[in-house]
């Protein structure tokens, strides 16, 4: 009977696996960069820069710049 160990060193679960952590960690990089231009959106509109420019500035629409705004507000 096949066993987990067995499996685990067969060539597709390691590539399978691998690529499972290889996603994961693009996945939380993307996140932790999407995370610090929200941050950034407040110091950018104390400087003076309108939503619109804040969100080309950021490569961000302008609708996750205007709900992020709010949300600040509440």
């Amino acid at each position: 009977m096949l066993e987990l160990q067995d499996l685990k060193q067969t060539r597709f679960y390691q590539e399978a696996f691998g690529d499972g952590i290889e996603q994961g960690i693009e996945q939380g990089i993307e996140q932790g960069i999407n995370l610090q231009k929200l941050k950034t959106i407040p110091l950018l509109q104390d400087l003076g820069l309108t939503p619109q420019q804040i969100s080309e500035r950021l490569e961000l629409t302008l609708d996750t710049v205007l709900n992020y705004l709010a949300q600040q507000q509440q």
